[in-house]
């Protein structure tokens, strides 16, 4: 896709930004005191959550239209056996969405616990719902991230994970399974929604 995602830049910058403008002006000179007006600061915990917040309705909007514009009858094909089906991968975006904030206290509905979507929800209409309700339930639950828990750490799958860098991963999940949806879609003949040409204006590639 053409469009760097606003949270990858973000954190480029806070990763390599200062040094790498400060030694730029200097070769062979590291930065010191005075060069701080050189140093690309890192931006602060309530930037990070709006640049979270804006990638992740960016997401939404594409992963909800390409459901709704593939057929109901698609929803079961799969690329090759063993892989996930095209309803499949939606849920399994829906359910990382009400996992995630699990990790800085917040729980998915109670009716959802111990569900395993992938396999639960199959009906289009009910697929589509379900992604619109995961997305509003993780974009409410990072609002809610105090700059206090964006520090904090915790165990995610054998490594240590700050919430930061939790929503910086949960950012990059959802355009992993956009670029997977949307090759199931073209193989299908669906053209993504914001792709379409619209009168006036060049149509958008991914």
């Amino acid at each position: 896709m053409k469009r760097f995602l606003p949270v990858v830049a973000a954190m480029a910058l806070v990763v390599t930004g200062g040094a790498a403008r400060s030694f730029a002006q200097s070769p062979g000179k590291m930065p010191t005191k005075a060069d701080d007006n050189l140093i690309i600061k890192a931006p602060a915990a309530t930037d990070l959550r709006a640049l979270t917040l804006q990638d992740l309705k960016d997401s939404e909007e594409k992963l909800t239209s390409l459901a709704e514009a593939m057929p109901a009858d698609k929803y079961g094909w799969r690329p090759a056996p063993g892989v996930r089906s095209i309803s499949e991968v939606f849920m399994h975006v829906a359910n990382a969405n009400f996992f995630f904030p699990t990790f800085w206290g917040v729980q998915p509905p109670a009716s959802l616990r111990d569900q395993n979507l992938e396999k639960t929800v199959t009906e289009k209409a009910k697929v589509v719902q379900m992604l619109k309700d995961s997305f509003a339930h993780l974009e409410r639950a990072v609002e809610g991230v105090s700059d206090d828990q964006m520090t904090k750490t915790f165990d995610y799958f054998g490594e240590q994970m700050s919430t930061s860098g939790l929503l910086f991963h949960a950012a990059i999940h959802e355009h992993e399974h956009l670029g997977q949806l949307i090759a199931y879609a073209r193989m299908n003949g669906v053209t993504p929604p914001w792709s379409m040409p619209r009168p006036g204006k060049e149509a958008t590639k991914e």
